[in-house]
């Protein structure tokens, strides 16, 4: 009977930590986040080394193991459903079933904790612009459309010598821009100290063609500190994703600033390849701007600079994700952008062409 009761509250303790202890941290996440002094604090002392060294030590295997491990992690909640149905319909017995549902639901809640300290916490500290000392400020569409300009000019220019196939696809060495990627940081973190980093080689995804019909180009991964790429998307745009997701290893959390960094990483980098790929992300995001306020503006300089080269991959973009759009696309971002927002992220997933102040801000 001792024994008994020694199993049964050896039993509640565990349940008790398995539960309770995650939901402790979330709320005491949840209590903390508005206070920036700490929430820095833990970012900059303590989460940024951590993830940074886990980069490093996950960075020694070619494959992206934040991958893996979620695809692990579906299977084993598959698994694990699977077989809790089935010992219900075996046993016709509620409890054990309701046992394992609740064992399920704590390694959720535990993963939802270590989303919160590991990553949510650096939506909550001063932004890259603030950090930067970069302000936006009110422009007017000539100056807009003076950077567009810009952009469009010295795409042209650098797209003729891109490799490309018979068809005059862009076609520079894949496995190429992953190695190279880790050099582009070099001149923009002078300028930028809080960019500096010892950089981590970005990983291809192996379920890009998942990710594409998500409408994502790629992921970090908080708890392995990879910068994970989708390399089914159009390759013309994949140095600049690499750069995009090699800043969220370096604390640059809002996705309008992840932008932003990484196509100026790539601008201001020494290889002409990425900064191709970067002069044509922002490009792309510059028209989008300026066609909505000035659309004669936008042709004329399609117009005047888009050459044969430059409209090819142009149009391999557009076309590559018109194919993919669906109703899984759409569900997907609204997922995401519920996430953004509910991070204080108010734009939500729109903060993608926010971006667009801090280029003008910058190049102009």
């Amino acid at each position: 009977m001792e024994d008994n009761k020694l199993r049964r509250s050896s039993f509640l303790w565990r349940w008790a930590g398995a539960l309770l202890l995650p939901l402790a941290l979330i709320c005491l996440f949840e209590w903390l986040h508005t206070n920036q002094d700490f929430m820095s604090a833990w970012v900059f002392g303590w989460m940024a080394p951590f993830e940074q060294f886990l980069g490093r030590l996950t960075g020694l295997v070619p494959f992206s193991v934040g991958e893996v491990l979620l695809i692990l992690f579906l299977l084993f909640c598959l698994i694990w459903l699977i077989r809790a149905v089935v010992l219900l319909v075996r046993n016709r017995r509620i409890l054990p079933f309701l046992r394992r549902l609740c064992a399920l639901g704590a390694v959720f809640l535990w993963i939802w904790a270590g989303v919160c300290w590991l990553w949510n916490a650096a939506y909550y500290v001063p932004s890259f612009a603030q950090r930067a000392g970069l302000e936006t400020e009110p422009y007017s569409v000539e100056t807009l459309a003076s950077v567009t300009e810009f952009f469009a000019q010295n795409a042209a220019q650098l797209s003729a010598q891109m490799t490309r196939d018979e068809q005059g696809h862009f076609s520079e060495n894949r496995e190429a821009c992953f190695d190279r990627g880790v050099d582009i940081y070099e001149n923009l973190a002078r300028e930028f100290p809080c960019l500096a980093m010892e950089s981590v080689e970005a990983k291809p995804l192996l379920c890009s063609k998942l990710q594409s019909l998500l409408g994502f180009t790629g992921i970090y991964s908080p708890i392995t500190g990879e910068a994970n790429v989708n390399v089914d998307a159009p390759l013309c745009l994949l140095p600049a994703t690499i750069a995009h997701e090699m800043s969220h290893q370096r604390m640059v959390a809002l996705e309008d600033e992840a932008n932003f960094v990484g196509i100026a990483a790539c601008i201001t980098s020494d290889d002409p390849v990425f900064q191709y790929s970067g002069y044509l992300m922002g490009l792309i995001h510059l028209c989008n701007a300026l066609y909505s306020v000035d659309a004669e503006r936008w042709y004329a300089i399609a117009d005047q600079y888009f050459t044969p080269e430059l409209s090819t991959d142009w149009n391999d973009n557009n076309s590559y994700w018109a194919q993919r759009s669906s109703q899984v696309e759409e569900t997907a971002s609204e997922l995401y952008d519920t996430f953004l927002k509910g991070n204080d992220q108010q734009l939500g997933i729109r903060s993608y062409g926010a971006c667009v102040d801090l280029l003008v801000t910058y190049f102009s």
